[in-house]
């Protein structure tokens, strides 16, 4: 299935795609940087292209996320969700002659179990297109009596989502639903870990409270395990500044 076709989750759903998703709402406070924090330098390798790489530790951490924005104030948009283990990014074929600011900063939560997921044989049809999947937005159900935690790194495990259920609506359609315990939680993930793959991965970015969303899949994803986190970001690392080139020629 095309990302065109993954697209229509988009339009009916509040969350934010991963590539180019608005940034979170800002902290009260600026944090200073920590000596376990990221430091982040950038490189022209090219006059369109921009190379990031960084150095640090961000203990309990599960994983950074790469922002950049055009005005030294921002808004900052998020790039990409990445794995600890991953120190550089690439962003290429930038706009000539622009300023580009770049900051890194590392995600905390804890997951929920992990539940798979097997869809039937299908292409996402024209009737598909049609339907109003009014089960996809994300929303906040009602709970009653749930004990709720901190997501803060060190806490007890506490704010862990439980109980997370996928309902297949279609061929190529998840419902997902959790019982929600984080107190104090920036957002959730929906992360994926398609069959063969070796790491888990963000699919969805979704609003503080959301307990259900439903997925358009893309091909690869008829045959995964999931799994949802209640996440908060961490310190951002030093901000760099590069401006692009002029045009390469053709």
């Amino acid at each position: 299935m095309s990302g065109a076709l993954r697209a229509l989750a988009a339009a009916v759903l509040v969350a934010a795609g991963l590539a180019g998703c608005s940034s979170p709402r800002p902290s009260a406070t600026r944090p200073a940087e920590s000596a376990t924090g990221t430091r982040l330098t950038a490189t022209l390798t090219s006059p369109v292209d921009i190379t990031l790489r960084w150095t640090g530790t961000e203990p309990g951490a599960a994983g950074r996320i790469v922002e950049f924005a055009t005005e030294p104030g921002g808004p900052y948009t998020i790039l990409d969700y990445l794995p600890l283990g991953r120190t550089s990014y690439r962003h290429p074929e930038l706009m000539p002659e622009t300023p580009f600011y770049y900051r890194v900063r590392p995600y905390y939560g804890p997951a929920s179990r992990p539940v798979d997921v097997r869809l039937p044989k299908g292409e996402f049809t024209e009737k598909d297109q049609k339907d109003d999947h009014e089960w996809a937005p994300p929303r906040t159900l009602r709970q009653t009596a749930v004990r709720t935690g901190s997501v803060t790194p060190g806490a007890a495990g506490a704010a862990a989502p439980t109980g997370l259920r996928a309902t297949v609506m279609h061929a190529n359609g998840i419902r997902f639903t959790w019982t929600d315990h984080a107190s104090d939680e920036q957002g959730y993930l929906l992360e994926d870990r398609p069959r063969g793959g070796d790491r888990f991965r963000p699919v969805a970015v979704l609003d503080p409270d959301i307990n259900s969303f439903g997925l358009i899949t893309l091909e690869n994803e008829k045959r995964a395990t999931y799994r949802v986190r209640a996440f908060r970001y961490g310190e951002r690392s030093n901000v760099v500044h590069l401006k692009t080139g002029a045009s390469p020629q053709r």
